[in-house]
C-alpha cells in the first residue's frame, strides 16, 4: 500500500538527510574544524587530541556492535529521535568542560548514538523508500553526512571569523543540531503496523567473502580517519597552507554530498567490490597528496578526494555485506552489517590514537598519513578478493 502524504517518499529521504547530517556530521565530525582552536586555546597536545577523537570511534564501535547484535528491541523511529536528542547534548556539553576524561566520556556517548542512528534511521528510512517504490532516493538520506560536514564547516568557521572560541562552537553546532532534531520529529511521522525490530539468527551461516570484505572495511576506516580527523589541524600548522583552513573541510563536505550517488553508480558498472577497490585507491592518493606537498591547491584537492570517497566506500561496504547475507538470517542482515561495521570501528578507534601520537613524536603528520596511504592500497585488493559477477548494486 503507498505511503501516506505525511510518510511521503520524499519526506522520508529528507528526514533521513538531515538526522544523518545531525548525528554525523555535526554530532561526530565538527570534532575536525574545532580541534585547531581547542589546541591553541585549551591546550591539547596531537596525543590527547588524538586520543578524544578515538574515544568517539570506541564508542562507535560499541554501538554498531549492540544495535547491529538483535539485542535491542522497539521502534526504531523512537530510537532514532532519542538518540538523536542525546547526540544534540553531549556536543553542547563539550563546551562546558575543560577535563581530559570529560571530552572522552562525552566524545564516547556521542559516538555510541551516531551508530545507533547509522544503524536504525538507514533501516527504517530504506525500508520505508523501498516500500515506497523510491529506493533511488537513498543517496539523498546518506548525502546528509556531507551536508552536515559542510554545516560544520560553515558554522565553525563563521564563528572563528567573529572571535567566538572554541566552546562558543560548540553551543551553536549543538543548536543547529536542536532545529535539525525538529524537523526530523516533524517529517519521520510514525508509520502505523511498521515492522519492529527483528531478532537475528546466531545460527545463520556466514559466506566466507566476508572475511576478505570485513578486513579491508576495516583498513578503509583506519585510512580515512587520521586525515579525517587532523586535517584542519595539519592546515594550520603548515603555513603555506594557512589560508585554506576556512575552506579545507567545508571542501570536504560539499564532495561527500553527491559521492553516494557517484558511487553506487560506478557499482552498477563495475560491481560493489571492484567499485569499493578503486575508491580505497582514489582515497589513497587524495591522503597522500595532503601530506607530499605544501600546496594549499594540493590539500584542497586532497580534501575533496577524501570527502568525495569515504561515504561512498562505506556505501558500497554496506550493500555488500547485505548481499552477502544468506537466507539464514531470516531477511534481517545485521549480523553480516555488525561484523564489517565492527571492523570498520576498530580501524578507525586506532586510526586517530596512532596518528596523534607519531605526530606528536615526528612533529608532523607525514608518517601516519603514509601509513593510512598504505592501509588503503592494502584494503583496495582486499576488496577486490570479494569480487564476484552476483554482487552488483
Amino acid at each position: 500500500m503507498p505511503m501516506a502524504d505525511s510518510c511521503s517518499p520524499i519526506r522520508t529521504a529528507f528526514a533521513g538527510m538531515i538526522a544523518m547530517a545531525i548525528v554525523m556530521g555535526i554530532g561526530r565530525f565538527v570534532y575536525t574544524p574545532i580541534l585547531p582552536y581547542m589546541v591553541d586555546s585549551i591546550p591539547l597536545s596531537e596525543s590527547h587530541a588524538g586520543l578524544i577523537a578515538a574515544a568517539n570511534f570506541f564508542g562507535y564501535l560499541v554501538g554498531s556492535v549492540v544495535s547491529s547484535s538483535g539485542l535491542i528491541r522497539g521502534n526504531r523511529r523512537i530510537w532514532t529521535l532519542w538518540m538523536l536528542g542525546l547526540s544534540v547534548l553531549t556536543t553542547g556539553a563539550m563546551s562546558m568542560t575543560l577535563s581530559i576524561p570529560n571530552y572522552l566520556l562525552l566524545r564516547f556517548a556521542g559516538g555510541l548514538c551516531s551508530a545507533f542512528v547509522m544503524v536504525f534511521c538507514s533501516a527504517m528510512v530504506l525500508d520505508r523508500l523501498t516500500l515506497a517504490g523510491r529506493p533511488n532516493l537513498s543517496h539523498v538520506h546518506f548525502a546528509g553526512v556531507g551536508s552536515g560536514i559542510a554545516l560544520s564547516a560553515v558554522i565553525v568557521a563563521g564563528m572563528g571569523a567573529m572571535s567566538v572560541g572554541w566552546a562558543g562552537q560548540w553551543l551553536v553546532a549543538a543548536l543547529a543540531g536542536i532545529v535539525g532534531l525538529v524537523a526530523v520529529f516533524v517529517l519521520l511521522q510514525p508509520v502505523g503496523g511498521e515492522t519492529p525490530l527483528p531478532t537475528t539468527n546466531a545460527d545463520s551461516k556466514i559466506d566466507r567473502r566476508m572475511i576478505p570484505l570485513s578486513l579491508s572495511y576495516g583498513l578503509f576506516g583506519f585510512g580515512y580517519v587520521i586525515t579525517a580527523t587532523f586535517i584542519s589541524t595539519l592546515v594550520r600548522q603548515t603555513p603555506s597552507m594557512a589560508p585554506m583552513e576556512p575552506f579545507i573541510w567545508l571542501a570536504v563536505g560539499l564532495a561527500a554530498i553527491p559521492s553516494v550517488a557517484l558511487w553506487v553508480w560506478v557499482g552498477h558498472l563495475f560491481g560493489n567490490p571492484a567499485s569499493m577497490a578503486l575508491a580505497c585507491l582514489v582515497e589513497a592518493v587524495g591522503i597522500a597528496a595532503t601530506v607530499l606537498s605544501d600546496s594549499g591547491v594540493a590539500v584542497l584537492i586532497g580534501g575533496a578526494l577524501l570527502g568525495g570517497t569515504f561515504m561512498g566506500i562505506t556505501a558500497l561496504g554496506m550493500m555488500t555485506a547485505r548481499q552477502l547475507a544468506v537466507s539464514g538470517t531470516r531477511g534481517d542482515p545485521r549480523r553480516m552489517l555488525g561484523l564489517i561495521v565492527a571492523a570498520f570501528g576498530i580501524g578507525q578507534m586506532i586510526g586517530p590514537a596512532y596518528g596523534g601520537y607519531i605526530a606528536n613524536l615526528t612533529g608532523s603528520f607525514t608518517v601516519p598519513s603514509l601509513t593510512a596511504v598504505a592501509a588503503l592500497v592494502i584494503a583496495a585488493g582486499l576488496a577486490l578478493l570479494v569480487k564476484d559477477d552476483k554482487i552488483n548494486t
